[in-house]
């Protein structure tokens, strides 16, 4: 069969050489197109679940992460779960098969734990972590006040309410987390002697403040030919209305939340702090990309997103990035661009010296660019992207790819030769031809085996 195609393809040249221009084309498209990354992405396909609940990590274990993790070994193409416990909330990793789709694997997720919800404790709180892989941590921002006019709940609060979901609007963003702040809340400082003066419970204030912060809906009343929609308008909107709210009345006299505790803005408890050059506290977000995305085109989106909401920002306020990973995607990417292109110029360099014929140079030479652009066309149909790791594997083989050409024409050049010698009997390119034939099924299998060997490195089987 190896025969048979160098036999077609001598015979038929022009259609050889306008089919590996079509292919050119293919693999240029290919390039333009494919996914850049500084590293590959080798995680598992895994599903996060997340359980928050204020109790301890040995509660939370029982009676959290036991019943999850139980509850999904269960699910299909599953190959490891493991379960992290801690103060407060819980960790699920599921880890599927290779190959296993990432949203048919959420879905199934969410299939098994809709069966366990009821069996869960009322407060816990479970959802699905980002549909992200663990490289997806692509960009990081702060936002920056100079001036000193803005508090760092209020940064938190712009970041948390605007600039966070504003961000998390562009394409190929999975999640915007937010770092650093203070969450602002209200808080309610109970005065344990007013409560015992009025003879109220602690529970009498958090039921008040509970069932005082909500709006109601209720029916239409008919009056002279219309309709009028009642409801009641009770969120809070500021201390104020949380001081007025009742917890009983005494013979008309109401009893507010006022009489018993003390009402202030504050910030939420914290455990942590993010911290920019030494300069103290500030509040920055962390993007997300969604897995599969090309990082370098997701980054470009956020930068031309906060560049575009940069008029919108506080007074004051300007955003820095802390980190980002195209600049190393970009050196990356050059630094092996370079080093492909300083390749293949010395081996065209030492393949002119040893053949020292410029015709004859010029087939292997040739071969070098073709192949390294054809190895993109099953590279984007694969889903992979173009990282330091599969550009060094074209990198390897760039010296593999030309012995082929030199053997077959140091062969051709050898038959011509003795066939310039004897007085040019027969055609020359039935010579030609003879020659390739010769040692084409031999250069195949060579190659062949060359190529199966470099399989394990290039699809990193376990």
């Amino acid at each position: 069969m190896i025969k048979a195609i160098i036999r077609f393809s001598a015979l038929n040249k022009y259609l050889v050489v306008a089919a590996t221009l079509v292919a050119l084309a293919g693999a240029w498209w290919s390039m333009k197109n494919i996914p850049l990354d500084a590293l590959p992405d080798l995680s598992d396909t895994q599903v996060i679940v997340y359980s928050k609940w204020d109790r301890s990590p040995d509660i939370i274990e029982d009676q959290v992460t036991y019943p999850i993790t139980t509850a999904l070994l269960g699910a299909p193409r599953v190959k490891a779960i493991r379960g992290f416990s801690d103060f407060g909330f819980s960790y699920v990793y599921v880890i599927f098969e290779d190959g296993t789709d990432l949203y048919w694997a959420r879905t199934r997720v969410l299939e098994y734990l809709s069966k366990i919800n009821s069996q869960l404790p009322q407060d816990v709180k479970v959802e699905l972590g980002p549909d992200a892989s663990s490289v997806g941590w692509v960009f990081q921002y702060a936002l920056v006040d100079k001036t000193g006019t803005h508090s760092s709940d209020e940064l938190r609060s712009y970041q948390d309410w605007n600039l966070r979901y504003a961000v998390q609007s562009v394409p190929g963003v999975s999640e915007v987390a937010t770092v650093g702040g203070q969450v602002r809340q209200y808080q309610i400082t109970v005065n344990p002697n007013a409560l015992a003066a009025y003879k109220l419970p602690i529970s009498a204030v958090i039921q008040a403040v509970r069932s005082g912060n909500n709006d109601v809906g209720g029916r239409l009343v008919e009056f002279s030919g219309r309709e009028y929609m009642v409801r009641g308008r009770g969120y809070v909107k500021g201390i104020g209305d949380i001081e007025k709210l009742v917890l009983r009345s005494e013979g008309g006299t109401p009893v507010t939340v006022k009489d018993v505790a003390t009402v202030s803005l504050g910030p939420e408890m914290r455990r942590g702090i993010a911290d920019l050059d030494g300069e103290g506290d500030v509040v920055g977000g962390i993007v997300v990309m969604r897995s599969g995305e090309n990082a370098l085109n997701v980054i470009e989106r956020v930068k031309a997103k906060l560049a575009e909401l940069k008029p919108s920002l506080p007074t004051g306020v300007e955003v820095v990035t802390t980190y980002d990973r195209s600049e190393l995607i970009d050196q990356a990417i050059e630094t092996v661009k370079f080093k492909l292109i300083e390749e293949m110029i010395v081996v065209s360099i030492v393949i002119l010296v040893f053949l020292w014929h410029f015709p004859s140079a010029i087939i292997p030479i040739v071969t070098i660019p073709v192949s390294v652009a054809l190895a993109f066309i099953p590279m984007y149909g694969m889903g992979l992207n173009a990282n330091l790791m599969s550009m060094a594997g074209i990198a390897i083989s760039i010296g593999v790819l030309v012995d082929g050409a030199i053997v077959e024409v140091e062969n051709a050049y050898n038959k011509i030769y003795h066939w310039q010698a004897d007085g040019r009997k027969g055609d020359f390119h039935t010579v030609r031809l003879e020659a390739l034939l010769e040692v084409g099924p031999g250069v195949f299998f060579s190659l062949l085996v060359i190529a199966v060997a470099f399989m394990p490195v290039f699809t990193l089987f376990d």
